[in-house]
């Protein structure tokens, strides 16, 4: 058994550990509040952006004539791997890193073969693993996360855009974390380019837009931006579903700290009184020995 003043050490240090754990709980929590606001407005607009993309790509004129709509063979794909810059925050990184290997090994195994996936990382895990892992890292964009506004999130977008356009890339993935609930988040992965018409249910039902100045003007504008608003709200979801991670992994150190704390006490005081037992044997036989 642990002597007295190994097991104190122990307690102090887990006690110090709980420390840290909550207070990194209630951060997140308090950064939690404010990413959730954030994607909770900005799904609403996104959402009906998207739906209007649909719309217009379903339309032959579209799908044959706009550089964003067209689909062709895919021999060059493009990732964008949305991860955080720290850790501490359960399986949240891992399962996107895990997901981008899926995919090359599956969906994308011929294009893997030949060289021809590029990947792009925002936030620092998915950096240092695609590169340690000799991947064909093209971008990395950890800064991202150091202020994340409309601003910050389009530095990089009309570089993609134009390589689309240009068929250095025959389709683009995004991989990231859909916030749902303070404790749930859902790994996504989702066709940026090219533009994908309604698919499912709602295939067939278009909705018939007045098109002023033109259906090429609009769409010409519509498309890019659509695909801006799409991007920032992936990386808006990503930021709250990371800060709903921590906070359930820290509520959860925190309270296997408190039950190591009450293990280690009962284990100390059992030692304690194991010491005491000890010596009064030691006394009681001194005494009986002298007698």
């Amino acid at each position: 058994m642990a002597n007295l003043k190994e097991i104190r050490i122990r307690i102090s240090s887990v006690e110090s550990t709980r420390q840290i754990t909550s207070a990194m709980k209630m951060v997140a929590a308090s950064k939690l509040r404010k990413a959730q606001n954030a994607i909770t407005m900005m799904r609403p607009y996104a959402a009906k952006m998207h739906e209007m993309l649909q719309n217009l790509a379903a339309g032959d004129d579209v799908a044959n004539e706009n550089a964003y709509a067209q689909k062709r063979d895919i021999e060059k794909v493009l990732i964008i791997g949305i991860t955080s810059n720290r850790g501490l925050c359960g399986a949240f990184n891992s399962n996107v890193i895990k997901r981008i290997n899926k995919l090359m090994i599956t969906d994308y195994a011929t294009q893997h073969r030949a060289g021809n996936v590029d990947i792009i990382s925002i936030g620092k895990k998915a950096t240092e693993f695609f590169k340690k892992s000799g991947y064909n890292l093209v971008q990395h964009h950890d800064e991202i996360w150091d202020n994340l506004n409309w601003k910050s999130a389009q530095s990089f977008v009309e570089d993609i855009l134009e390589k689309f356009r240009d068929k250095d890339y025959d389709r683009v993935d995004i991989v990231y974390n859909q916030f749902k609930n303070a404790a749930t988040y859902v790994l996504s992965v989702e066709q940026f380019l090219p533009v994908s018409p309604i698919e499912g249910n709602n295939a067939g039902k278009k909705n018939d837009y007045i098109m002023e100045p033109s259906l090429e003007v609009i769409v010409n504008e519509l498309i890019p931006k659509s695909l801006k608003v799409q991007l920032y709200k992936a990386l808006l979801d990503s930021n709250a579903a990371e800060n709903g991670a921590r906070m359930t992994s820290m509520h959860k150190a925190t309270d296997n700290a408190t039950e190591m704390i009450k293990d280690l006490k009962l284990k100390y005081n059992k030692a304690r009184q194991a010491t005491i037992t000890n010596e009064i044997i030691e006394i009681v036989s001194g005494a009986n020995a002298l007698n």
